[in-house]
């Protein structure tokens, strides 16, 4: 490596670019020392780009006491820097910027030694480091500007949604969602979280019907469980009724069962959801739980777990080019409510919301006060959408919907 950037320094723009404090002489070994310094003095008196040929013609001209021995080991070092390529002036610069601040790094360490151990009473030496090097410290670098051009922004914009949602009203506000997208979908217990996502997904003009890959990765209900609710919603069948009639239900279910990948991923983390995205390619992808997936190690309060979770499942929906749809609980403050607002995440007011591109929220209607303690009170089916962030059409509101029980699907 070290030849190699002996070579590129070689390049007059390369070598101004880094000369002096940039490039000391002790990034290198004792021997290509002497030839960087032969590089330098070159450099200084001819001011131009130059040839390893030229520099061995002065290097030889101004150590004319060297042994036979030295000769020919400096002749071979000679050949093999001829023999090199000069690094992209990129990568090269990384490199020196690299070693650079690895070496300003063993100064600053062990100044930081001898101030402990008293051999050293003051810390001006460290100022004077910090002082002489800090704009070194920052890399040069050629940035590639994004085109922002009318005819770019148009046609990299989500003007046109990938994936259409399946919910007439909803459609009318938010027409759907594309690949890069963090959704976060919040709920109370028993409201129909895992059946939204399995409308969304399978029931009539669904993601998987639109052609979508998706994958569903469970981690609170057993994925067998949740493997219901999608056969439900996808055949408009309850279970009872797949079992009267399986060749119905498989003749129904057809159509997406090949589209969606369910998978019990109990106990795995974050990094494990981006390995899967990264080998199956899915344009969906479903956390059923998303906040199980946070590692707790490292954090001094479970919302900053939370948060980080959040960023690392955005990163992946954008790396791999999927819409993640990040499921999650409601606080006890949304209990009873039908208008809901982001503070009702559960652990994490807002740094897990922040992340978000949409945010839906699911209420259903409260219960009404029975006139007797024991009478259990029946569910009218009604849900409401809230969009409690829309960083995709900037609407906010709610959308009244209805929830049918036998088959798990939401309507208009």
């Amino acid at each position: 490596m070290e030849l190699s950037l002996v070579r590129s320094l070689m390049d007059k723009s390369f070598y101004d670019d880094y000369r002096g404090s940039r490039c000391p002489d002790r990034l290198f070994s004792k021997d290509v020392r002497k030839i960087k310094q032969a590089v330098d003095t070159a450099m200084d008196k001819y001011s131009r780009t130059i040839t390893p040929d030229e520099v061995e013609a002065l290097f030889m001209s101004d150590n004319t006491t060297l042994t036979t021995a030295q000769k020919s080991a400096y002749s071979n070092l000679f050949l093999k820097i001829k023999k090199e390529k000069p690094l992209g002036k990129d990568i090269a610069g990384d490199v020196l910027s690299k070693l650079f601040q690895q070496v300003v790094g063993e100064d600053i360490a062990n100044l930081g030694f001898d101030y402990v151990n008293g051999s050293i009473s003051t810390l001006k030496p460290l100022r004077d480091i910090l002082d002489n090097y800090n704009d070194d410290f920052i890399p040069n670098l050629n940035v590639e500007w994004d085109d922002i051009s009318i005819d770019s922004l148009i046609q990299r914009n989500d003007l046109e949604s990938q994936w259409t949602f399946n919910i007439s009203s909803l459609v009318r506000k938010v027409e759907g969602i594309n690949g890069g997208h963090l959704i976060e979908i919040g709920a109370r217990p028993n409201t129909g979280k895992t059946s939204f996502h399995a409308s969304l997904i399978a029931g009539p003009n669904g993601f998987a019907r639109q052609g979508a890959k998706c994958i569903v990765l469970c981690n609170e209900e057993a994925s067998h469980r949740v493997g219901a609710r999608y056969l439900s919603v996808a055949t408009g069948m309850s279970l009872h009724e797949v079992k009267q009639n399986p060749t119905k239900a498989r003749e129904l279910y057809k159509p997406v069962y090949d589209r969606i990948k369910l998978y019990d991923s109990t106990g795995r983390d974050m990094a494990w959801v981006e390995s899967v995205c990264k080998s199956y390619s899915p344009d969906i992808v479903v956390l059923d739980m998303g906040d199980k997936f946070a590692q707790q190690g490292g954090f001094s309060r479970p919302d900053e777990a939370l948060k980080a979770n959040a960023i690392y499942a955005r990163q992946i929906a954008k790396q791999y080019n999927c819409a993640m749809l990040y499921m999650s609980q409601l606080s006890a403050d949304a209990e009873g409510r039908i208008n809901l607002n982001q503070s009702m995440m559960e652990g994490s007011r807002t740094g897990k919301a922040a992340e978000a591109d949409l945010m839906i929220l699911i209420a259903k209607n409260p219960q009404t006060n029975s006139s007797s303690e024991s009478e259990v009170q029946e569910d009218d089916g009604w849900r409401h959408l809230c969009m409690a962030k829309n960083k995709l059409t900037g609407w906010h509101g709610r959308i009244p919907c209805e929830f049918d029980y036998k088959s798990g699907r939401y309507s208009a």
